[in-house]
C-alpha cells in the first residue's frame, strides 16, 4: 500500500517510512517525495511546519544516507523554485532532503520572527529530531533512513539563500548536531543591513550608531511579509502578528516603527539595535561550530559582501572551518537570470557550475565523511570581465592581494603621492529632497531595468584619478576612505540625544570610461553617519570585484543624499579641506595593476 493511502487512514501506531516499491511508471524517478506536517514549539507558540521529504531510491534503514535541510528565502515557501529545485538536485545525488516552509511562510504557522535562534532556530532543531527518528510527524510518520553519527544525532547539512541562509547559522548555534552549512547571500547584522553605517565597525559588520535607513528595501520586504498573513488568513491563528502588525512578532514591529519615524532617541535606538542583532549571526556566531561555506553575491545592495566578510572573519578566528565565495548574483541582479556558468538554484545545476561543484564537495566532505575530498581554496571570486577560461579566481587566504593608496587633492584629483596633493577647500550642501540616485532597490530582485545613477551639481564632491596605464587595475575587496569634514550645523547638533541629528554622507566609487561615461559599480553606496564631525573618520565601502581597464579613471564621490536611503535631517553644508599633511586617503584592495 502506498504512503499516501496509509497516511489517510486512522493509524494507532507511528508509521515508519521505509523503502517503498516503485509505482508503475515511476521506476525512473531517483527519489520519492512525501508531504509532512510537524508541529513544533517555537518560542511561546506552537507552529505547524509544512514540509516535503525527499528520499532517494534504495535508501532505507539498512542503507541510510545523510540529509540536507533547506528552506525558503523571504516571501517564499517549500514549493518555490529554488527551495524545491535544490532539494530535488540533492535527492538525485543520494541525499535525503527535507524542504520546509519557514515560520510564517507558505502554509507554515506562526508570525515572522526574522530567523530568531530562540524561535526559528529551535523550530528547525525539532525538524532535525524528525530526521533523527526521535520525533514523529503529526500523522505518526517516523524516519529511519538518515545516516547517524550516534543515536539521535543524524548526519545533516543545511543550504539556502537570503532568509534561508541566516536560519542555518541560527539553527547551528542552538543545535550542534548540524554538520555542514552553505548559507548564500545572507546577513551578518540586520542592524547594518537595514540602517547601514560604514563608520566605526565594532562587532561584525556593524557599529554602535545606526546609519541611513534603507527604506526601499525595508518597506518592500515588510509589505511582502504582511502579505503572507493575507494569503492564508484562516490557515492558522498562530500566524497573527503582534503590536498591530498582521504577520510579524512585536519586536520586529517596533523596529519598523522606529525606522519609519526617522528618529533615533537613545533608549529606543539601543533597544532596536539589541533586537536586530539578537536575530543576526553577529550575536551568536561564537556558538556555530559546523563547517561553513559562505556564498555571497557581488550584485547585492541588500546584504553586501562586507556581511559575509564579517562572518568569515569571526568563524575563522574561532577555528570553525570556513571558506568563502563571492559569486556574481545577489539580490540586486542576476537572481532571475544568472550569468552563463553560474549557479542557478531554480535549475539545480550543481554539477555544471563552479559554486555548485564547491557545494557538492562541501557536503561530500562533511556529510559523507570523505576526507580526501578537495573543498577548494579559502577564497574565490567571480570576474565579470573574463570571457573565456575560468571565470573564478582563487586565493589561499583572504583578503587576496595588497593595499594601494590614492590621496584626495584640493583640486578634485586623486593622486598617488602626498607630495602631489594641492591645498584647497571644496564644499557642498544637501537639500531637503534627495539629490543623488543609485538604484530603485527592488528592481534587481524582480529583474527589471533601472535608471542610471546620478548626482546633482552642488550636492556632492568628487575626486578623479589619472587614467589607468600599464595594464588593467583589479580591485577585490572593500575600499576605505579616511578624511575630515567641516560642517557648522552638524557641529552645533553634535551633542544631541537623537543620533538622527548627526551628519550623514554617502560615499561611492565610480568607473569613468575614456568617453566620460561613468558606472557606479553594482550601484553600491556606503552611507556613513559621522559620530564626531570634529575628528577624522574612516568609511569602509561595500566590497567589490571590479576591473578598471586601461584608460579608465577611478572617481570617488561623497554625496549629501541618496533616494534609496533616509539621510540627513535638516540642511547641512559640508566642506573638505585637502593638504599634503591631511587625512584624505583612499585605500584600494588591489590584486593586479598599479594605481594611477
Amino acid at each position: 500500500m502506498s504512503l499516501a493511502l496509509l497516511t489517510g487512514t486512522a493509524l494507532t501506531a507511528p508509521l515508519v517510512l521505509s523503502a517503498p516499491a516503485a509505482a508503475a511508471g515511476d521506476a525512473a524517478e531517483p527519489y520519492t517525495v512525501s508531504a509532512l506536517k510537524v508541529t513544533v514549539r517555537a518560542g511561546d507558540r506552537n507552529c505547524t511546519v509544512d514540509a516535503d521529504l525527499y528520499r532517494p531510491r534504495g535508501v532505507d534503514a539498512a542503507h541510510p544516507a545523510p540529509a540536507v535541510l533547506t528552506t525558503n528565502g523571504f516571501g517564499g515557501s517549500k514549493a518555490d523554485g529554488s527551495t524545491d529545485a535544490t532539494a530535488r538536485a540533492l535527492a538525485a545525488r543520494g541525499y535525503v532532503a527535507l524542504a520546509y516552509s519557514g515560520l510564517g511562510f507558505g502554509r507554515t504557522g506562526c508570525p515572522i520572527s526574522l530567523d530568531d535562534p530562540a524561535i526559528d532556530g529551535q523550530a528547525a532543531s525539532q525538524l532535525i529530531d524528525v530526521l533523527a527518528g526521535s520525533r514523529a510527524a503529526d500523522d505518526g510518520t517516523r524516519v529511519d533512513f538518515v545516516a547517524e553519527d550516534r543515536p539521535g544525532d543524524p548526519r545533516v547539512g543545511m543550504i539556502g539563500g537570503s532568509y534561508g541562509g541566516a536560519i542555518q547559522m541560527a539553527t547551528a548555534a542552538v543545535d550542534h548536531r548540524v554538520d555542514a552549512l552553505v548559507p548564500l547571500i545572507t546577513w551578518n547584522d540586520l542592524a547594518y543591513s537595514l540602517t547601514p553605517n560604514n563608520i566605526g565597525r565594532t562587532d561584525g559588520v556593524g557599529g554602535a550608531v545606526p546609519g541611513a535607513y534603507k527604506h526601499q528595501w525595508t518597506n518592500g520586504f515588510f509589505l511582502i511579509g504582511e502579505a503572507q498573513g493575507l494569503l492564508h488568513p484562516r490557515l492558522d491563528p498562530s500566524r497573527a502578528g503582534d503590536l498591530g502588525c498582521l504577520h510579524f512578532v512585536a519586536p520586529a514591529c517596533r523596529t519598523k516603527r522606529l525606522l519609519d519615524s526617522r528618529k533615533y532617541p537613545a533608549d529606543e535606538t539601543r533597544a532596536m539595535l539589541r533586537y536586530a542583532r539578537s536575530v543576526s549571526p553577529v550575536s551568536y556566531l561564537k556558538s556555530v561550530k559546523a563547517p561553513t561555506l559562505l556564498v555571497q553575491g557581488q550584485a547585492d545592495t541588500l546584504f553586501n559582501l562586507n556581511e559575509a566578510t564579517a562572518t568569515y572573519r569571526t568563524l575563522a578566528s574561532q577555528g570553525t572551518p570556513v571558506k568563502m565565495i563571492w559569486q556574481s548574483w545577489g539580490h540586486s541582479g542576476g537572481m532571475k537570470d544568472p550569468a552563463k556558468g553560474e549557479l542557478d538554484l531554480a535549475r539545480g545545476n550543481l554539477d555544471t557550475s563552479y559554486v555548485g561543484r564547491r557545494i557538492l564537495a562541501w557536503f561530500d566532505r562533511y556529510l559523507r565523511h570523505r576526507t580526501a575530498t578537495d573543498t577548494g581554496p579559502a577564497f574565490a571570486y567571480y570576474r565579470d570581465w573574463v570571457t573565456s577560461g575560468p571565470t573564478y579566481a582563487t586565493s589561499s587566504a583572504f583578503p587576496a592581494g595588497g593595499s594601494r593608496r590614492l590621496y584626495l587633492s584640493g583640486d578634485g584629483r586623486l593622486v598617488d603621492s602626498r607630495a602631489d596633493v594641492v591645498r584647497g577647500t571644496r564644499a557642498y550642501r544637501n537639500l531637503r529632497v534627495p539629490t543623488s540616485y543609485s538604484e530603485s532597490s527592488l528592481t534587481g530582485l524582480v529583474g527589471v531595468p533601472d535608471f542610471q545613477p546620478y548626482d546633482i551639481k552642488g550636492t556632492y564632491l568628487d575626486w578623479t584619478s589619472a587614467p589607468v596605464t600599464g595594464g588593467p587595475l583589479d580591485v577585490v575587496g572593500a575600499p576605505k576612505v579616511t578624511l575630515r569634514v567641516h560642517s557648522p550645523y552638524a557641529e552645533r547638533e553634535q551633542n544631541s540625544s537623537d543620533a538622527a541629528d548627526k551628519l550623514v554622507l554617502f560615499v561611492k566609487l565610480y568607473d569613468v570610461a575614456p568617453d566620460g561615461r561613468k558606472a557606479l559599480v553594482h550601484r553600491l553606496v556606503a552611507p556613513a553617519r559621522v559620530p564626531d564631525v570634529t575628528r577624522a573618520f574612516t568609511v569602509e565601502l561595500p566590497g567589490i570585484v571590479h576591473r578598471y581597464q586601461p584608460g579608465h579613471r577611478l572617481r570617488l564621490v561623497i554625496a549629501a543624499s541618496d533616494t534609496a536611503y533616509a539621510g540627513n535631517r535638516g540642511v547641512k553644508g559640508v566642506s573638505v579641506t585637502s593638504a599634503p599633511e591631511d587625512e584624505g586617503v583612499l585605500e584600494l584592495p588591489v590584486t593586479r595593476g598599479v594605481v594611477p
